[in-house]
């Protein structure tokens, strides 16, 4: 696929500061007045207002002047949410569909990702230790934010102590667009090893409905009765789709 010059310098200047010197020296390339002034204003508005006061594409302006210091960011900032959809798709993409984007270089993957692992590790602080039951809001919107607009399958494992506090949130496979390999004596396995009393399984759907298959159904099925063996309690079964997540106990299906 034929790409276009990268809008991003060189890695090198990543964390240079992106307003002109007051001096530059020889050679220097002066950042023009009307980009220095329109990413002075952004930044003022977004520490006032914070984010609610910024529209999508002007948040990530903001996220790509560290890694484009000396040129106007807003043509790609709208390439990318055309392209991926919206803020969270962008940051959420993965890395080789980000670079097939023309103008993402190593330096706006890079940011793009800082952002991704910083929102994953806040939603992850908001329920790791804490009690299931009082937190299970800020529970789904981890699952949301981590597993909603991943390309393939990811099963994951919440582990619970006796009191439903969440001890452990684990990733214990990864497949294909719609193909996950689960083992059930591997969950259990892992379960004993940290002591936890129960389970939330949770996987994601790529195409967007949360609507578990037949396999789905099948594989929970085969972890109850391995858990159950074990003193094990399986809380729940969450399936995360693009914009809503489904519940097995909710619908019945545990």
């Amino acid at each position: 696929m034929t790409r276009g010059p990268h809008f991003s310098d060189s890695q090198a200047a990543l964390f240079d500061h992106d307003e002109a010197p007051a001096r530059p020296g020889p050679g220097a390339q002066r950042l023009p007045s009307y980009i220095r002034d329109h990413r002075a204003r952004l930044r003022e508005r977004f520490l006032i207002g914070g984010a609610e006061a910024l529209p999508d594409y002007e948040l990530m302006e903001l996220v790509l002047f560290r890694a484009i210091p000396r040129r106007d960011v807003k043509p790609l900032a709208r390439l990318l949410l055309e392209t991926f959809g919206d803020f969270n798709g962008v940051v959420s993409a993965p890395l080789h569909r980000l670079k097939e984007v023309n103008g993402v270089g190593e330096a706006v993957v890079t940011e793009l990702k800082i952002v991704e692992a910083a929102a994953h590790r806040l939603a992850r602080s908001r329920v790791l230790r804490k009690q299931v039951v009082s937190s299970w809001d800020a529970l789904i919107d981890y699952c949301q934010t981590t597993m909603s607009h991943r390309d393939t399958e990811q099963f994951r494992i919440l582990f619970l102590d006796r009191k439903n506090v969440l001890i452990a949130d684990e990733p214990q496979a990864r497949g294909t667009v719609d193909h996950v390999p689960v083992y059930p004596r591997e969950v259990v396995k892992r379960a004993l090893e940290l002591n936890a009393s129960a389970l939330i399984l949770v996987h994601n759907h790529p195409s967007g409905d949360p609507t578990p298959s037949q396999a789905d159904i099948d594989m929970t099925a085969q972890i109850q009765v391995a858990a159950d063996a074990l003193g094990i309690t399986l809380h729940d079964h969450l399936v995360i789709g693009k914009s809503r997540e489904l519940s097995f106990r909710s619908e019945g299906l545990l």
